[in-house]
């Protein structure tokens, strides 16, 4: 059993949280107050973790900055690799070849945590994944990120690939920040790819009352990692979850975060930027044989969870949307913004930066319009997503 640390309340009468205090299996956890970067509670905030999928963030804010920078649009091709598509679920399932638009992508990574996504993304965008992964890593320093690394754009498992509580904290607070006009991205319900609906991962969404993000992950080593966000009377608060034992008992355990941050009406004073780094910081747990060698694969799996029986007890995590959910359409096609600056340059083919060629005006256009659907099922795309 790894080494843990009492929690740490930041504010006066501190309600401890009852789900983690005491317990041998509490994991790190930090509950703040975007606006103000004020923190309300914290807890192994500054030890080592496996990101799993909430290393997208990250690909996500590199690839933001990218667009800022004028070295690709949000219409720009995103072609899928051989690399990209032998990729492990969680996936999209696209063959190599295939190309969609820069936004889709991004949309089908954030909501269905799509590995084989991220990881054209991070080629399209980067020119390769090492040197997407070079540029992560920059971020992450120029940010202040003291206690990560990235290997990959996607989290799935390395032992070099790490990150902790506080510098999850310090980029959603740029991610926000710096890129509000995403922002609605980390709370889609749900995609359309086709006649699929995919719902988000992010059980909070359409659950929680007020929840509008952030990003999941899970891998073996990681346990169920999750950044729940809510605002409530123009408040918004972020909950960093580290190594939950299943989907549904990390929604859980954000869900009562944010629930005790909402009841407290003032933080601390002390703030994710001056927050002092303390305990281990070096050592990076794994959780490998406690989560993958006691569950079925089926529990191994970023999937929300199967709706309870009739006659058994379940959480409200585990229940349907109580409303039809907004699905967003994506798919492949409608690329025809210019193509990634990096890739071009990688690819040593020095030509003009110009839109791809367009449809012909004689033949049908690609599917792209009318991206929000409400309530159905949008055909979209040129294939289906496969799991």
């Amino acid at each position: 059993m790894w080494h843990r640390h009492f929690l740490k309340p930041l504010f006066a009468g501190a309600v401890a949280l009852t789900a983690l205090v005491g317990s041998a299996q509490a994991n790190p956890v930090i509950l703040f107050d975007l606006n103000s970067g004020k923190i309300i509670q914290h807890q192994d905030a500054f030890e080592r973790w496996y990101p799993a999928s909430l290393s997208k963030l990250m690909t996500a804010y590199v690839t933001f900055r990218a667009i800022a920078a004028g070295e690709v649009q949000l219409d720009s091709p995103i072609k899928v690799t051989k690399h990209s598509a032998a990729e492990p679920p969680s996936k999209m399932g696209f063959k190599p070849g295939s190309v969609m638009r820069l936004d889709n992508a991004l949309k089908m990574m954030l909501v269905k945590s799509a590995n084989d996504i991220a990881m054209a993304v991070g080629e399209n965008v980067g020119g390769s994944q090492s040197a997407f992964a070079d540029r992560m890593n920059a971020e992450a320093q120029r940010l202040g990120m003291t206690g990560t690394h990235f290997v990959n754009p996607n989290g799935l498992f390395s032992p070099d690939q790490y990150t902790t509580a506080r510098d999850l904290a310090v980029l959603v607070i740029a991610l926000r920040r710096d890129f509000p006009q995403y922002a609605p991205w980390f709370s889609i319900e749900g995609l359309a790819v086709g006649k699929k609906a995919i719902p988000n991962y992010n059980l909070l969404v359409g659950r929680y009352p007020g929840a509008d993000g952030m990003k999941t992950g899970f891998v073996c080593s990681s346990g169920f990692n999750m950044i729940g966000s809510a605002t409530r009377n123009g408040r918004t608060l972020v909950a960093v979850v580290l190594g939950e034992k299943s989907a549904v008992s990390r929604a859980e355990a954000a869900a009562r975060l944010l629930d005790e941050g909402f009841a407290t009406p003032t933080a601390g004073s002390a703030t994710i930027a001056t927050l002092a780094p303390y305990g281990d910081t070096l050592a990076v747990n794994d959780m490998q044989d406690e989560i993958c060698k006691k569950k079925t694969a089926e529990e191994q799996s970023e999937a929300p969870p199967p709706v309870a029986k009739k006659d058994a007890p379940k959480s409200v995590y585990q229940q349907k949307l109580d409303h039809a959910p907004t699905l967003v359409a994506v798919g492949l096609g409608g690329a025809t913004g210019p193509a990634p600056k990096a890739l071009l340059a990688q690819s040593s083919q020095e030509y003009a930066d110009v839109p791809l060629p367009s449809w012909r005006p004689d033949r049908p256009a690609p599917a792209g319009a009318d991206p929000i659907v409400s309530g159905a099922v949008a055909v979209q795309g040129d294939q289906p997503a496969k799991n």
